[in-house]
């Protein structure tokens, strides 16, 4: 079997569908499975090694508090040259922009996937505009022969699509994200309780909700500090909150790559993604978890249903509740034993979603729906 895995998004910046499509290709490499990654350009110069092919390109754009793709592809003949050339058994979409994806889609000959990341309550233009919503759907139920939702909410948006559906989760690699990654040095030499956040500095991650409740705590609590990692279109705004409310220990550390990633994960004692919305899993939580470290934030939809009816439920604050965040994360800041413990939780808790789990049940799924195709030819 040979793979495709396409983004519909570009692999310039960090994002959940970048991490999980290099996850779950990693894992058909340990498999055996060769398969190939195929993303839009977004730069004129981007290197990458022989298994990613470029295809096409990708423009930025800001919707609902949010950067979306905008993606398109001049040349419809080295799409059909690429699937020629490539002959892949299964081509595996990871979300469905028009049209780049359906020009993908019309070339194909083989089975056709789709795993639909996107939460669409953060897109209400697509999700009201009936002119798009129809023709999303019309090509979904002419050539997509099978739907994977990274969780519940993913499928409860497709119910127009008619063909085998099935919920499987992002995964995480657990032999690179562990508790035994290097602390970073400037941080560690203190004995401060450090706070930290990673995502892009828009409207939807809520860092400036995180920001309010840190205010509330540093006047009581003047041992700790907060670490971001990220960048976007709101961080001039969150530096002028930090300023103009004389925040201490507050540190903008800029983008990241996963390595250095590792080592922010291990240098925290408390990580909070204060996202408000559009949530449809939150591969970053894993993350935390996965170093050991106890996780908070707000009750998004997708945090929820990713926590429901687990200890670190009760963690999750309302969103944009600025005050109620400060009293959850007042918690682990007084009580270094709940850090612990909730941290070796989370240790336990995120190994069902082992990229080598994973990867076993996508292989499944791909033969399910090659049967039902098969029989139905």
């Amino acid at each position: 079997m040979k793979v495709g895995l396409i983004s519909s998004h570009s692999f310039v910046n960090p994002g959940g569908v970048k991490s999980h499509i290099l996850g779950l290709s990693n894992a058909f490499d340990k498999m055996g499975i060769e398969n190939k990654i195929i993303v839009p350009r977004r730069k004129f110069f981007e290197n990458y090694d022989k298994k990613i092919i470029i295809l096409g390109a990708s423009i930025p754009f800001n919707v609902a508090g949010t950067q979306g793709d905008i993606c398109f592809n001049f040349n419809p003949l080295t799409i059909k040259k690429i699937i020629k050339q490539e002959k892949f058994d299964v081509l595996h979409f990871h979300n469905f922009i028009i049209p780049f994806a359906e020009q993908i889609l019309k070339a194909s000959r083989c089975l056709n996937i789709l795993t639909f990341h996107a939460n669409l309550e953060a897109m209400p233009v697509i999700n009201k505009a009936s002119i798009i919503s129809k023709l999303f759907f019309d090509e979904l139920n002419k050539k997509i022969d099978g739907v994977i939702g990274v969780a519940k909410l993913n499928l409860d948006s497709l119910q127009n699509y008619s063909g085998p559906k099935i919920i499987i989760p992002n995964g995480i690699n657990l032999d690179s994200f562990n508790p035994n990654a290097l602390k970073i040095e400037k941080f560690a030499q203190d004995n401060k309780i450090k706070i930290l956040f990673v995502g892009r500095i828009e409207e939807r991650k809520g860092l400036i909700y995180l920001l309010e409740a840190y205010k509330i705590l540093k006047q009581k609590y003047p041992e700790i500090e907060l670490i971001i990692v990220g960048e976007g279109g709101l961080k001039n705004k969150c530096l002028g909150f930090t300023h103009e409310n004389n925040l201490k220990d507050v540190y903008f550390e800029g983008e990241k790559n996963d390595e250095e990633l590792k080592r922010y994960f291990a240098t925290a004692d408390i990580y909070c993604s204060p996202a408000i919305f559009g949530e449809s899993f939150g591969i970053v939580l894993l993350e935390a978890m996965a170093m050991g470290k106890p996780i908070c934030g707000f009750a998004n939809s997708g945090y929820q249903q990713l926590l429901a009816n687990t200890q670190a439920e009760k963690f999750l604050a309302e969103p944009k509740n600025s005050n109620q965040l400060a009293k959850i994360l007042e918690q682990f800041i007084a009580n270094p034993k709940l850090r612990q413990q909730m941290g070796e939780w989370g240790l336990k808790y995120v190994q069902q979603y082992s990229w080598d789990k994973i990867a076993h049940q996508v292989i499944d799924f791909y033969q399910y729906c090659l049967d039902i195709k098969k029989s139905k030819s």
